[in-house]
């Protein structure tokens, strides 16, 4: 397992720090001949800022009553700036509870897809923050989306200075499924919903290429939206990207309503999904040194069967008077896209996670996920028990739409389940969804919703091109 270490050239790089008054309290300049072996246990509050050997930035927040815990913040796709918290209320929540709170932006100079320099970048900012604010008695890593994946990666390698993990809608299932059941869904649109514009769909030259085709697809799920064909191939689309049925707004659709749920299925489509995957998709390949994902030898027929909502497919086609099984051979006919194995690889070894856990990990995922699929959470679990290590890992699930939207009282109580978990070495049943629900209501914040769920298979294809 790899591990990561500073250099003296690097530490001192890593403690160019300057400081600034956060919004909630006063300016106390960071001194590097402030650096203690414990953590203090009061300190006036302070804002902490630096830059690491890659050029990476990092940020860290240090309450007026340490408590001694530091949440090691890893952010999720897109613009590498530094972040130490979920969210600005979960920070302020963190920090009155005596937290410290710290993040890196990753590496500036590379792709939105910064795994490649993540987990360095965050254990570079833990050497560094120890440095200037004392070492914390306690690390624990937190990670939002992509940076779950970071997260799921910290907590797989020993030796990093990290007790235990919490993951929030953590990409946790990699890079190599996410790229293979996106290319899935994208390349049923192009085939059955605009099969004369030749969409290309992999091996992007600029990002403006890849904008072009998310809009051009996008385009075609609107107007198929207007037919009862139309909707029943947006459906299938719909399956292979392991899409919810449960819209923001709306209630949950009524179960065996393939209508309703096909309905609520556009509707993440139309607020604009496909203009967020495709371009994320130049940004991987950027990442990895070329395409990443495959159709070719995937069968149509067997990945819809995998799927939830095969049912609903099927009810839809029928309602259309289409041919499901025509559709289906002609896809598997069709799928012709190859990866590179070289960036196969590349992802493989920088962006992957499952291979098993080196200590607690807590993930948190809500049960609509339109960026992140719930299902992620299956594989995820699966990987995790092959290695011997599903001891380690708890699930939890909230009743909610959306990607990452979580109330901060959802947070904190999942920070401070993981914190027992450290503490104690005993999970104690704080996991379950009632344990988790009382703990959150308890906090008088913004309420809660854990509830009993158990994901459903990810569609995803082969694994191997």
């Amino acid at each position: 397992m790899p591990k990561f270490a500073l250099g003296a050239a690097a530490l001192a790089a890593a403690l160019a720090v300057t400081a600034a008054a956060p919004a909630t309290a006063r300016s106390d300049t960071a001194r590097s001949d402030t650096a203690q072996t414990t953590a203090p246990a009061t300190a006036a509050p302070r804002h902490l800022s630096g830059r690491l050997p890659d050029g990476a930035s990092w940020i860290a927040d240090l309450p007026a009553h340490w408590n001694g815990t530091l949440l090691l913040f890893s952010h999720g796709y897109g613009p590498t700036t530094a972040q130490d918290a979920p969210s600005p209320a979960a920070g302020q929540a963190l920090l009155a509870e005596g937290y410290a709170l710290a993040g890196s932006s990753y590496d500036p100079n590379g792709p939105w897809w910064a795994l490649r320099s993540a987990e360095r970048d965050q254990l570079a900012t833990r050497e560094a923050f120890a440095a200037v604010a004392g070492r914390p008695a306690r690390t624990l890593s937190v990670g939002q989306s992509m940076g779950g994946l970071v997260n799921a990666r910290l907590a797989r390698d020993a030796g990093s200075g990290i007790d235990g993990a919490l993951g929030l809608c953590g990409l946790v299932a990699g890079g190599v499924d996410l790229e293979n059941y996106q290319l899935n869904a994208e390349y049923t649109i192009a085939s059955l919903l605009a099969p004369d514009e030749h969409l290309r769909l992999v091996d992007f030259a600029d990002q403006d290429a890849a904008v072009a085709t998310a809009a051009r697809l996008t385009a075609a799920v609107e107007r198929a939206q207007a037919t009862p064909a139309g909707r029943a191939r947006i459906a299938l689309a719909a399956a292979y990207l392991n899409l919810p049925d449960w819209a923001p707004g709306q209630n949950p659709p009524a179960p065996g309503d393939a209508e309703g749920q096909e309905a609520q299925q556009y509707a993440w489509f139309a607020q604009g999904l496909l203009s967020f995957i495709v371009p994320a998709r130049y940004s991987v390949e950027r990442s990895a040194g070329g395409n990443t994902s495959w159709n070719a030898g995937v069968d149509y027929a067997a990945l819809l069967r995998s799927s939830e909502h095969a049912d609903e497919v099927r009810a839809l086609y029928r309602t259309a008077g289409l041919d499901l099984r025509a559709d289906l051979t002609a896809l598997t006919r069709g799928a012709r896209v190859h990866a590179d194995p070289r960036a196969v690889r590349s992802l493989e070894r920088t962006s992957t996670a499952g291979q098993g856990l080196a200590m607690p990990l807590l993930d948190l995922h809500t049960t609509s996920d339109q960026l992140v699929p719930v299902q992620q959470e299956n594989a995820f679990a699966a990987r995790v028990r092959a290695a011997g290590d599903g001891a380690l890992l708890r699930q939890a699930y909230v009743a909610r739409q959306g990607h990452c939207a979580f109330t901060t009282a959802e947070v904190v109580a999942g920070v401070h389940a993981l914190e027992h978990r450290v503490a104690t070495g005993r999970w104690d049943g704080g996991t379950t969804p009632a344990a988790l629900q009382r703990a959150a209501q308890a906090l008088g914040l913004d309420g809660a919703a854990f509830v009993p769920y158990r994901p459903t298979r990810l569609v995803v294809g082969r694994r191997h091109s």
